[in-house]
């Protein structure tokens, strides 16, 4: 039986649709005023978009990975929209944000009533003027006669306003009315941002920015800035949904209870940034998007057609939410960059609304490779925006296969550096294949400096890499097992030896990495009070040959020091090419 957008959420709904659904939503209880939203959301906000425009853009798997990337192109035709939920009653005068009133009727008493029948059509009236007056002229009177008998604060008529709602330029509200049920409270509503002092702070308590240093805060600012808004789902993108990401982020600081949703008409996808009682130091952040199932993954596919989950079988598209987990800028971490991580993946039914958990749609490596073979084969026909500002469409010339390398490399760069050693390899051999080889001398020589871009990237991943390996050693670990001091001591020594004569043409940052860590092992309390700060003599074989390994590494480190210094009072070569 073929689906249509109509019937969405019938199951979970019932006979009496949505409307039957928002009557149930216990008073004050975000969780269900938000599986509430996620229905209205979902059904009018993806499906009938979906249904309703031809050659939608499905949101491809790797979107929905971090680290976000910015889309410049905008879907006119679609719908986008932000909005606030408060689970209290507003104060106008007190509130932090600017957004015109809506009167419940239903804080009318029943004195007031009484005493003055006509009120309560009047504070309709004025909600509906005060909805109109924000829309485009010729939906106006439309607008007046669908909804002139009806209270459009009321959250059992919020799934038939969304036609109107979700094409306004400002957000819209929900809070609490006099008796604790929620209803929409405003619209046109502006949320204030502050993004300057946000990231000016926050980037001088991760210690990317120093009071006054003007080339400190240039070098880093655009780090800070994207892990910034990262941590709350975003890429540095629109005014909308950075508004948005800080807005959410002074609600939480504050101790509010809230939940800021946004779609937008570039990434079609539904961000929701909400508190919640286990999120410590940030809110939770959650994505809902129309997802095509890739056709390799057999097992999933019949899983969910014998479920019914899919929307359009022909395009495999579900229903997924993707929960995200915020990470606290580490810099001991070679991946630093790393503001989110996927924790959650769920397809939504699209009858019923149930969801099902425990599959893997967007977070595979089998997708990833693939798509690296088919760019440098030049046979990939997606779209990226390289460098933040130019759109590159398909790979048919080197030019454009070096961009979206570049954009690829720089997407999955944390991903690359902790994948699997068979993983890697096949990466390895495949960019190597294509990067280093003899027969694109000539092909490339047009395009150096492109061309030394991408293998700078590349390069990096490749030093992060054993660089991880030694963040593992620094806590006992390799492969998922646990180690012996001497076993760590002895893997941690054979890497940096090799590192000692690579270091001409590693990064800097990683270079201070390694040179922490090794600190740290040297300094290791335990280390002195049981080996190196006691006699031979009274050490077991185990320890004499512990001992020994740490003085060997002491040398190395004196040593590594030493190059060190006389590579920093020479210019850094360029990467290694056989160009």
């Amino acid at each position: 039986m073929s689906f249509t957008w109509e019937q969405a959420f019938s199951k979970a709904a019932g006979p009496r649709g949505l409307a039957a659904r928002a009557r149930a939503v216990k008073d004050g209880g975000l969780p269900a005023l938000k599986e509430f939203l996620d229905l209205a959301h979902i059904k009018y906000a993806l499906l009938q978009p979906y249904f309703e425009t031809a050659n939608y853009p499905v949101v491809e798997n790797r979107e929905l990975l971090p680290s976000f990337e910015m889309d410049l192109f905008e879907h006119k035709e679609l719908p986008g929209f932000s909005m606030v939920v408060l689970p209290r009653r507003l104060s106008y005068f007190q509130e932090i944000f600017q957004y015109d009133i809506l009167h419940s009727p239903e804080d009318v008493s029943i004195t007031e009533r009484k005493t003055n029948p006509a009120l309560t059509e009047r504070i309709r009236q004025a909600n509906l003027n005060s909805l109109t007056l924000r829309i485009p002229k010729h939906s106006q009177d439309q607008l007046r006669q669908r909804f002139s008998a009806t209270d459009i604060t009321a959250l059992a008529n919020y799934p038939e306003l969304l036609g109107t709602l979700l094409h306004m330029e400002r957000a819209h509200v929900l809070s609490l009315n006099s008796r604790g049920k929620f209803h929409l409270s405003g619209v046109y509503s502006s949320f204030p941002s502050y993004l300057d002092t946000e990231l000016k702070q926050f980037g001088l308590r991760i210690g990317k920015f120093s009071a006054g240093d003007d080339q400190k805060y240039e070098k880093n600012r655009l780090f800070v800035y994207q892990f910034l808004m990262e941590l709350y789902g975003f890429p540095i993108v629109s005014e909308r949904r950075t508004s948005a990401a800080m807005f959410g982020r002074r609600l939480f600081r504050s101790g509010e209870h809230f939940m800021v949703r946004v779609l937008g008409q570039s990434d079609r996808t539904i961000t929701s940034i909400f508190s919640h009682p286990d999120a410590k130091h940030y809110p939770r952040v959650e994505k809902l998007a129309l997802v095509s199932v890739h056709e390799h993954f057999k097992d999933t596919v019949k899983l969910l057609t014998e479920g019914g989950y899919f929307v359009d079988p022909a395009r495999r598209v579900v229903i997924l939410r993707v929960g995200y987990l915020q990470h606290k800028y580490d810099p001991d971490n070679v991946r630093q960059d790393r503001a989110l991580s996927v924790v959650r993946q769920e397809v939504i039914h699209p009858l019923t609304g149930k969801a099902l958990s425990g599959l893997n749609i967007i977070k595979d490596s089998y997708s990833m490779f693939l798509r690296l073979n088919d760019i440098v084969r030049g046979e990939f026909h997606g779209r990226i925006v390289f460098k933040r500002h130019e759109i590159v469409q398909g790979t048919e010339t080197d030019d454009k296969r070096l961009k979206f390398l570049h954009s690829w490399l720089t997407k999955h760069q944390r991903r690359i550096i902790s994948y699997s050693e068979d993983f890697y390899a096949n990466v390895v051999k495949v960019l190597d294949s294509y990067l280093l080889s003899p027969d694109n001398y000539e092909r490339f020589t047009p395009m150096r400096g492109l061309h030394q871009e991408v293998w700078s990237k590349y390069s990096y991943i490749q030093q992060a890499r054993k660089v991880k390996t030694l963040e593992d050693l620094l806590n006992r670990q390799q492969k998922g097992k646990k180690l012996s001091y001497l076993s760590m001591l002895a893997s941690f020594t054979e890497i940096v030896s090799d590192l000692k004569f690579e270091m001409v043409n590693y990064f800097e940052e990683l270079v201070e990495r390694v040179i922490k860590m090794t600190e740290t092992i040297l300094q290791d309390r335990y280390l002195h009070k049981n080996f190196v700060g006691r006699k031979d003599e009274d050490l077991s074989e185990y320890g004499l040959a512990l001992k020994k390994m740490y003085g060997r590494l002491v040398s190395l480190f004196d040593e590594f020091i030493r190059i060190r210094k006389l590579r920093s009072e020479q210019p850094r070569p360029q990467p290694p090419t056989t160009l």
